[in-house]
């Protein structure tokens, strides 16, 4: 079992910046490409992705982040950071962590991030 934690989270007003953080704990030996997620999800929508990282290096952004958000590997590689730079009122949502392995997903309880304009 991998258990995964989010935080950071907040409220800021437009323009402003959060950085989001996600560790993975428990049995997270993976002897595959590991992949480090970063997802939403705002009332009333589906959810969206935001942001991977896999072990190694690559990144990927969904479109209504690229150049805003950076993503980046913590001390370990089961931690990620979420970088959030002008943050706009869309970006308000549940922000959910997804730690990837071998084909099993293991989700954290989400952070939430308020923009207010």
């Amino acid at each position: 079992q991998v258990h995964v934690v989010e935080s950071g989270g907040g409220s800021v007003q437009t323009g402003g910046s959060l950085r989001l953080s996600c560790a993975a704990s428990g049995y997270t030996q993976c002897w595959y490409d590991l992949t480090m997620s970063w997802y939403r999800k705002a009332p009333g929508n589906e959810r969206e992705f935001v942001s991977a990282r896999d072990n190694g290096g690559s990144t990927t952004y969904g479109d209504s982040v690229k150049g805003r958000f950076t993503i980046s590997q913590g001390n370990s590689k089961n931690t990620v950071y979420l970088q959030m730079n002008r943050l706009k009122p869309e970006d308000t949502a549940m922000y959910y962590c997804k730690w990837s392995c071998g084909g099993y997903d293991f989700w954290g309880q989400g952070t939430q991030v308020t923009v207010s304009s």
